[in-house]
C-alpha cells in the first residue's frame, strides 16, 4: 500500500513560492518512487521584509502550529529563513522547540522543523565550509543572514542581495534571472552556491543549470527544506532536477 504523507508549512501571508516549490520537487520525486504527499499550511501576516514585520509575524508561529496540528501532518516546518536568522544567532533551535511543544500539547507527533535551520543542515551535509550567497533583502538583513551562518560554522565569501522590500514583488521574480545574476558572485574556491538564501525568491528551475556550470552543488532554502523533511519522515532524501543535495550522493547526517 502507497503511503501519502501530509506535509505541513507555516508561511508568511505574501509568500507565494514555498507552496509551490516545495510541492515541484515532491512531484517530481513521486514519479520515481511510490511515497505520496499532499500539502497543508497556516499563514502570518506579514507584508514588508523589515525587521519590525518580521518579529510581528514570528508571533503568530505557535497558533499556525495548533492549527497545523489539527490536521495531524507528519511533518511541519517553518517557511520564512530571515524572520528566524533576524532574531539573533543560533534562534531556529528556540523556534524548533516553542512550536514542537505545541504541536505536542495539540496531540501531534510530527517533526518540527525550520526552514532557516534546515540550510544550514543542508550546508552540513554538503561539508560545505566556505560559500557564496544571494538574498533579496536589504544589506542589514542579508548581513545578519551571513552573521548567522557564519556563527554556525561556515563562512560566506560572497554576498549579493538585491534589495527588494516587497515580498509579493520577491516572489514575482524570475528565477531565470539568477542564471545571469551568479556571474557576479565570486565562488572561487567555494564548496557550495546558495542560489536563493530565501524562500520567497524562486530559484528552483535554475538550480541544476547553474550547478552544472560551475561545477560545484548549488542550493537553495527550498531545497535544504525538502531535504530535512525526506530525512524527517524517514524517506530516501531524493528528488531529480533540484542539484546535489537531493541526488542521493550525500548520506544522512548522523544525529548528534
Amino acid at each position: 500500500m502507497t503511503r501519502t504523507f501530509r506535509i505541513g508549512q507555516i508561511v508568511p501571508s505574501s509568500n507565494t513560492t514555498m507552496e509551490t516549490e516545495i510541492p515541484a520537487m515532491l512531484r517530481a520525486r513521486e514519479a520515481l518512487h511510490p511515497e505520496r504527499f499532499t500539502f497543508h499550511s497556516s499563514r502570518m501576516r506579514m507584508h514588508k521584509v523589515t525587521k519590525e514585520e518580521l518579529e510581528a509575524m514570528n508571533k503568530e508561529g505557535l497558533r499556525c502550529a495548533a492549527e497545523l496540528a489539527d490536521a495531524r501532518v507528519d511533518v511541519m516546518s517553518t517557511a520564512c529563513l530571515v524572520a528566524i536568522m533576524a532574531m539573533g544567532r543560533g534562534y531556529h533551535r528556540e523556534v524548533e522547540r516553542d512550536l514542537t511543544a505545541v504541536a505536542r500539547a495539540n496531540q501531534c507527533l510530527a517533526p518540527v522543523m525550520t526552514s532557516a535551520g534546515a540550510l544550514v543542515h543542508g550546508l552540513k551535509t554538503l561539508g560545505a565550509k566556505r560559500i557564496a550567497l544571494m538574498a533579496p533583502y536589504m544589506r542589514p538583513l542579508t548581513d545578519l543572514v551571513v552573521d548567522y551562518v557564519e556563527h554556525e560554522g561556515i563562512e560566506v565569501q560572497d554576498s549579493i542581495c538585491f534589495e527588494i522590500p516587497d515580498n509579493l514583488e520577491v516572489g514575482r521574480r524570475d528565477p531565470m534571472q539568477l542564471v545571469e545574476d551568479v556571474r557576479r558572485l565570486n565562488t572561487q574556491e567555494v564548496d557550495a552556491v546558495v542560489l536563493s538564501a530565501c524562500v520567497q525568491m524562486p530559484s528552483l528551475p535554475a538550480i541544476q543549470i547553474v550547478e552544472d556550470a560551475l561545477g560545484l552543488p548549488v542550493i537553495s532554502t527550498a531545497v535544504c527544506t525538502v531535504r530535512q523533511m525526506l530525512e524527517n519522515l524517514g524517506l530516501e532524501p531524493v528528488a531529480p532536477g533540484a542539484g546535489a543535495l537531493l541526488s542521493g550522493k550525500y548520506p544522512v547526517l548522523q544525529k548528534r
